[in-house]
C-alpha cells in the first residue's frame, strides 16, 4: 500500500480530490493521525486518505456529493485514542461521535459530511446512515480495512 498518497487513481483524479480536502488534510489536527498506528498496519491518516480517495471517485461515479464524501472520508476517525483492550469494543461502536465532536470544534461540516462521520461504523453503530453519501464511506471503509488487515497478514 503506497504510504504517501492514496492508492490507484490518475494524477488529475487526485489533484481534483485534493482540491476538495486541502483545507482540512493540512490542518494540524488532521496531520496528527499520522502518529497513530491503524490496523496494525499503517497510520490513521492514511487510512483515511484512502477513504476519502475511493469515496471521492465512487461518489463521483454515482452523480453524488463527491466533495462531501471526500470530506467526511477524511474526518471518519478524528479521534486520538488509541485502541485497545475493552475500550476497543466500545470505540467500534462510539468513535464516529468523538469524530464528528472533533471535526465540528475545527471545521464547518456540512450535514450530509456530519452523517458520514457519524454514522460510517453502521451497522456495528445505532446510527443509520441519511444519506447515499454515508452509505458509500461506509462500504469504501470497511473496503480498506479488509485491504489493510490482508496486508498485515501477509507481514
Amino acid at each position: 500500500m503506497d504510504t504517501a498518497m492514496p492508492l490507484g487513481g490518475k494524477k488529475a483524479k487526485r489533484r481534483e480530490h485534493f482540491s476538495h480536502i486541502s483545507d482540512l488534510v493540512c490542518h494540524t489536527s488532521v496531520r496528527k493521525l499520522e502518529e497513530i498506528t491503524h490496523h496494525r498496519v499503517t497510520n490513521r491518516l492514511i487510512h483515511c486518505m484512502n477513504v476519502s480517495y475511493y469515496s471521492y471517485l465512487l461518489c463521483k461515479k454515482l452523480r453524488l456529493d463527491a466533495s462531501a464524501g471526500a470530506r467526511g472520508g477524511l474526518l471518519h476517525d478524528l479521534f486520538y485514542e488509541e485502541n485497545s483492550g475493552k475500550e476497543k469494543e466500545n470505540n467500534w461502536r462510539l468513535h464516529g461521535h468523538t469524530a464528528l465532536e472533533n471535526a465540528r470544534e475545527i471545521f464547518d461540516i456540512g450535514d450530509t459530511e456530519a452523517d458520514i462521520i457519524k454514522c460510517h461504523m453502521f451497522p456495528l453503530s445505532p446510527d443509520r446512515p441519511k444519506y447515499k453519501e454515508s452509505l458509500v464511506v461506509i462500504v469504501i471503509d470497511k473496503y480498506c480495512a479488509i485491504l489493510e488487515r490482508i496486508l498485515f497478514w501477509k507481514g
